[in-house]
């Protein structure tokens, strides 16, 4: 192999000779950060990104140029945007877990570190875990990481006590805007079996299951999982990925049947898993057994096997059904699959009443506002009315008087919204044209008019 200045000089010339040429261009940048050349790293990893945004290792090689470069509210701009989206890598979450801790984010550092090495064991860095335990010089004298370090011998697991905690939601679907039909089949699955108990037992039909909602990411489905427990005034759990995953073989398992029993212990309860593609994974994408084997341990629960889950509701949401185990949607755990768009125009001026409620306003023109918001999630709709908020606030310091919002300030923060939806669909578009098997994405297909 040539010297390191030899081979990028033999790059950069390769490079010159084809400008366009990606897989090249990643490359070099990849020779610069083990060479030391964070800074020019991140030009060639720039560019690249400029030619294909989506590129994860361009991606991968300018969130590491950042922090070696101290860039860390540059690392994390990068790395918040792509691991809200979809199913990114487990390096990614490796260096959101170091940019996190460089800015002193310790418990949020500890939640990407543990997501990194839950989908990647051979991930695992025994010199930012001594980071994140407040080992290394200088660092947070409060261990993040709880537990033992490693088990030794015949050690036994300490649970979180915090792990699974139960609240009573106050909203019911009557803080809902729109979502009819989906209110009708939580109503049809969960809320009548509960109301009218006797009925369902004398057809042999238990009180309890499973519904999974897909969809883009902002339209609302775990604010309706908590409605949901709040309609029929059950017990709620919404149980994050961070909250089960861990580092450490076998601690998942035992963390995710925890979190069934403290459901079981509390029926009626819904339990609401977010992000579950995180914790259900096609087990054909997985190389490492513990995935595998985490898999299997929710599978178990939800079958109820060696308990009875009477009375536990299951709702489950995530953004990339496409990733969800088979295994899954079959009859008895998540056999409702329902798909959750962004608001039709009546939800969405709903949406806007709910989140204008307390606001200072003047002769609003909801149905105006819903018709310039086509599109809009319910989470794009509270953005834009943040953002006419926060004009409204800057217009009233330099005039020292405050005025109510209008219906023209929030035309003009709807103009000037982003719609986040946009991207989801064109991912979930190819799968419901060329992976619908069963006619799982026909609710896509119907909402695209395809």
């Amino acid at each position: 192999m040539p010297p390191p200045d030899d081979l990028i000089l033999s790059l950069r010339e390769a490079l010159g000779l084809s400008p366009g040429n990606l897989a090249l261009r990643v490359h070099l940048g990849e020779v610069l950060l083990r060479n030391g050349n964070s800074a020019d790293a991140e030009k060639e990893f720039r560019q690249a990104l400029s030619q294909s945004p989506s590129h994860e290792g361009a991606k991968l090689g300018l969130a590491e140029a950042f922090c070696l470069q101290g860039k860390t509210s540059a690392a994390l701009a990068l790395l918040e945007g792509w691991l809200a989206q979809g199913n990114p890598p487990a390096r990614a979450w490796l260096w959101a877990a170091r940019a996190n801790l460089d800015d002193g984010k310790v418990s949020e550092a500890e939640r990407c570190y543990r997501m990194a090495v839950g989908k990647d064991p051979a991930l695992a860095d025994p010199a930012l875990e001594l980071r994140l335990r407040g080992g290394a010089e200088g660092g947070n004298p409060e261990p993040a990481l709880k537990g033992p370090a490693r088990p030794q011998g015949g050690e036994t697991w300490e649970i979180p006590p915090d792990l699974g905690a139960l609240e009573r939601p106050a909203l019911d679907f009557s803080d809902v805007g729109g979502m009819e039909k989906l209110k009708e089949e939580i109503r049809h699955k969960i809320i009548h079996p509960l109301e009218h108990p006797e009925i369902h037992r004398a057809y042999g039909k238990k009180i309890g299951g499973g519904i999974l909602m897909y969809g883009p990411p902002g339209c609302g489905k775990t604010y309706l999982a908590r409605a949901t427990a709040g309609q029929v005034k059950a017990g709620f759990m919404s149980v994050g990925i961070h909250e089960v995953l861990n580092m450490y073989l076998g601690q998942s398992e035992r963390n995710l049947h925890d979190v069934f029993e403290t459901a079981r212990g509390n029926a009626p309860c819904v339990l609401f898993f977010d992000e579950v593609d995180a914790l259900a994974a096609n087990r054909s994408d997985m190389r490492q057994s513990a995935g595998r084997q985490l898999i299997n341990q929710f599978l178990s629960e939800l079958d109820g096997v060696g308990s009875d889950n009477e009375g536990v509701l299951i709702l489950a949401a995530t953004n990339a059904p496409w990733h969800l185990d088979a295994a899954f949607r079959r009859p008895g755990r998540f056999d409702r699959i329902l798909f959750v768009p962004p608001p039709d125009e009546p939800a969405r001026e709903a949406i806007f009443r709910i989140v204008l409620k307390g606001k200072p306003v003047a002769d609003i023109d909801y149905q105006k506002l819903a018709r310039a918001s086509e599109g809009f999630s319910g989470a794009d709709i509270k953005a834009a009315v943040d953002g006419a908020v926060e004009a409204k606030l800057r217009e009233a310091i330099q005039s020292g008087k405050p005025s109510p919002l209008a219906t023209r300030d929030l035309l003009a923060a709807a103009k000037s919204a982003r719609y986040s939806a946009k991207e989801w669909f064109a991912t979930a578009r190819n799968y419901a044209l060329y992976s619908n098997q069963g006619g799982i994405y026909d609710d896509i297909l119907a909402y695209l008019k395809l």
